[in-house]
């Protein structure tokens, strides 16, 4: 059927074509079909889940998460934190505190349902229920080179001229494009409702334990009468990390709690060679392998990766041929790589760090204070750690001496860690239910400044 020209002035517009069609309606497919909308385009949000959706994941909020959120955004915080405890296999506890806010803390499903509220309100459409199983950019179902087949499980075809993978970490539209991974990670979580007299212990806190095995760790995130408890591990040390979990909550005092929620997810990490994109189709979040290695945060990748996703296809959407598709899709490669790529890098290094020497980086994060500041800046958003490496000559003279101290030949370290086929159930071979979906679970924080202090002793822990 014949139509108006297009906003591209490159021919005849298809009625039954949108101009991007988003998978996924996590943080970074809200956020991109929120810069779609924005920018006057047709888009369609497609979520195989009904909203709102629990997602396995801490729910912290860092200062590059709530620097990419929408404007006129109002975070639904469960709790505001000033203090945040530090252990190691829960022994050496200290605590760092703030006389300002660190950390903000949300649920999921009300940060993602929000999120896609204001996607909606930009114009973009929200159809729930819809499962992707394929996307096609050659064939029969492709009436032109310019257009993108999204196959749904009822056999329905929506046709795009650009398409945005940010269906989570277990990824159709990945596989389509061919993301390599570079690292894969098991995180366990548990939604533990405690009384109030518990609950006022944690309020304003978090707690971080550095983990038993290389590269893991546990946290404590308070929400109200609600505590996220979980850990993280590398794939394959399924057994191991179930049990990290169970000894943490025992060794916490909230063994006695049963929770609402038990769940597990898998995190993964992108190969520094894995592609962003194929012919019109683009993925970010993690779809793309986009997170944080050593902490495994993805919100704020998601944010970003999404919004800058949302704006290049809609430069893919307005391509009049293959060539100039191609041009904006690397264009938004090199976006990623040149922001969220530095960041990763140096993240690897400091994972290969933390996986050898746990107890130097809790000595120099719990008693050093230009660490800790360091720390503060990064979760507020006032410094990224890559920045720090970069401009920094004690920051970089110290990476660079551990990273010469790293003995490469002991396989111990990020690369291909965990890292095997990916199962289409996103099990990935750990023998444990996992959830195949959501956008990180690192810590998080606020914006504000100023006034830490060290302390040590007391109910460090948070046992009941």
């Amino acid at each position: 059927m014949e139509g108006r020209d297009g906003p591209d002035g490159l021919g005849p517009e298809r009625p039954d074509v949108w101009d991007v069609v988003v998978v996924g309606a996590g943080p970074a497919g809200a956020s991109a079909a929120y810069a779609a909308a924005v920018a006057g385009r047709r888009v369609l949000l497609l979520e195989k889940a009904e909203l709102p959706r629990y997602k396995t994941c801490g729910g912290g909020i860092i200062g590059p998460s709530r620097d990419s959120l929408p404007p006129g955004f109002e975070l639904p915080l469960q709790d505001r934190v000033h203090a945040v405890t530090f252990s190691l296999e829960g022994r050496f506890a200290r605590t760092r505190r703030s006389r300002r806010m660190l950390f903000g803390l949300i649920n999921r499903p009300e940060f993602d349902a929000q999120l896609v509220e204001h996607a909606q309100k930009a114009g973009a459409q929200l159809r729930t229920g819809a499962t992707v199983v394929r996307v096609e950019q050659h064939g029969p179902s492709v009436p032109d080179r310019r257009t993108v087949a999204v196959v749904l499980a009822d056999g329905e075809t929506v046709l795009a001229r650009a398409v945005v993978g940010a269906d989570g970490s277990a990824s159709r539209i990945g596989a389509h494009v061919g993301v390599k991974l570079g690292q894969v990670d098991l995180g366990l979580e548990a939604e533990i409702p405690v009384p109030p007299s518990v609950a006022e212990d944690w309020k304003g806190r978090i707690l971080i334990d550095w983990g038993p095995m290389p590269g893991s760790y546990g946290w404590v995130f308070p929400k109200g009468d609600t505590l996220t408890v979980g850990v993280i591990s590398a794939r394959g040390e399924g057994a191991a990390t179930k049990r990290y979990l169970e000894d943490f909550v025992a060794r916490l005092g909230l063994s006695g709690f049963e929770p609402t929620i038990s769940s597990g997810h898998l995190t993964r990490c992108r190969a520094d060679d894995s592609p962003l994109s194929r012919g019109r189709v683009l993925v970010c979040g993690d779809a793309a392998g986009l997170l944080e290695p050593w902490t495994r945060e993805g919100i704020s990748y998601a944010l970003r990766s999404g919004r800058l996703a949302g704006e290049w296809a809609v430069r893919v959407a307005e391509a009049g041929d293959a060539v100039d598709a191609r041009r904006q899709a690397l264009n938004y490669a090199f976006a990623i790589k040149a922001g969220l790529g530095v960041e990763m890098a140096v993240g690897r290094r400091m994972l290969a760090v933390f996986e050898r020497r746990p107890g130097l980086l809790h000595a120099v994060i719990t008693g050093v204070r230009p660490a800790w500041k360091a720390f503060a800046d990064i979760t507020r958003g006032s410094a990224t750690l890559a920045g720090m490496v970069r401009s920094n000559g004690l920051a970089r003279r110290a990476l660079e001496v551990l990273d010469k101290r790293m003995d490469t030949a002991s396989g111990v370290g990020p690369a291909g860690r965990g890292v095997g086929r990916r199962d289409e159930d996103g099990t990935a071979g750990d023998g444990l239910a996992t959830d195949g979906g959501g956008d990180g679970n690192g810590a998080g924080t606020g914006d504000g400044t100023g006034g830490e202090e060290l302390s040590a002793g007391g109910r460090e822990t948070g046992a009941s």
